[in-house]
């Protein structure tokens, strides 16, 4: 199967897995035959796009790390709590189920060394701040996983990260989503966001000192520039510095109402450009490793001007994956390794599907 957004769907293209809605309630099922009405739904809904099937991608298989029904169901657990955050409320129900679902996915993940980073997220703009922290959630949990953290620390990694931004519920929603650069006092109160959550789950929730430690530091940065206490390099507990990376990543590549989301390749060479500056190196390496920028499925563009399918990364260099090259009627004709092929090496991936 392979990813095509929303604005390239046509009638007649084979869904190529479930999707789901925002209540987690199954819209269209694998195989469903798509048609105008269809589309014109998930247009109005703002869906990215979705996998399809088809010929000249059948052989390609696009696994996700946790399944994607689970992910929706962890997104409308998260939704319920932050909702009921905001207005003041705390149903211990919905905690508990909150942290049964986070322990069923450490417990999942953590059985596989070799888990990578390897698909596209179909996130719901309107919702992006719960699958973000989802995102965040599941990324933190892979870089842990390589740095060889047990159970019970991805677990408190975990709470952390699905928690990072829980601060924000109490932040003006003008200002969280404010179309255009911040005022001074604006962005201090923003910055707020970070010791509000992690006074918040110390003071409701039954959370761990790690994962409350983890929602406070997840903005320091390594040179110590970073708030809210301008902590440096190994003062900063290790779980704030795999959520500082995992949500700058995760940030970087969504779509904002003030700015457009940057190539998933951008938002890695940033990440890699600042390693000892904002971010620690070891978890940078390791991230370079695990997090593939342009995952199975993805049609690219590249600078030679040719069109392809991403049918393979490379964990030794993840900008410069195996690309199945396409003519102009959509038909595969080659297929080129951008990483193991010497003569293409002034040939890179200029744009994605994702960013037309």
């Amino acid at each position: 199967m392979r990813f095509v957004p929303t604005s390239c769907l046509r009638p007649g293209m084979v869904v190529g897995r479930d999707l789901y809605g925002r209540n987690s309630e199954l819209m269209l099922a694998e195989g469903n035959i798509l048609s105008e009405l269809q589309i014109a739904r998930l247009k109005s809904l703002k869906y990215q796009g979705i996998y399809i099937h088809d010929e000249i991608s059948a052989d390609i298989e696009v696994k996700d790390v946790i399944d994607y029904e689970v992910k929706h169901k962890l997104v409308g657990s998260l939704k319920n709590v932050f909702i009921e955050t905001k207005d003041g409320g705390f149903n211990k129900k919905n905690v508990v189920n909150l942290k049964r679902m986070v322990d069923d996915i450490v417990n999942e993940m953590s059985s596989n060394d070799d888990i990578v980073y390897n698909m596209l997220d179909l996130k719901f703009y309107d919702d992006y701040t719960y699958f973000h922290s989802v995102n965040v959630f599941v990324l933190s949990l892979i870089l842990g996983i390589s740095l060889k953290l047990n159970k019970d620390e991805l677990f408190h990694l975990g709470m952390g990260a699905i928690l990072h931004d829980i601060g924000k519920v109490f932040v003006p929603k003008e200002i969280i989503n404010k179309n255009g650069r911040l005022t001074d006092e604006e962005f201090e109160i923003i910055k707020s966001h970070t010791e509000m959550g992690c006074n918040y789950l110390r003071e409701k929730w039954d959370i761990s000192n790690e994962s409350a430690m983890a929602v406070l530091t997840h903005h320091e940065k390594y040179n110590g520039t970073g708030y809210p206490y301008k902590l440096k390099s190994d003062k900063i507990p290790i779980y704030g510095k795999i959520i500082a990376i995992s949500d700058v990543y995760d940030a970087l590549t969504s779509d904002r109402p003030y700015r457009k989301a940057v190539l998933p390749s951008e938002a890695m060479e940033y990440i890699m450009a600042s390693s000892g500056i904002y971010f620690d190196y070891e978890i940078v390496e390791v991230f370079c490793r695990k997090i593939m920028p342009f995952p199975v499925g993805t049609t690219v563009q590249l600078s030679n001007g040719m069109t392809g399918i991403v049918i393979e990364n490379h964990p030794e260099n993840c900008l410069r994956p195996k690309v199945r090259i396409l003519d102009q009627d959509g038909n595969a004709v080659d297929c080129i390794d951008l990483f193991n092929n010497k003569d293409l090496l002034n040939v890179t991936i200029v744009s994605t599907n994702m960013s037309n």
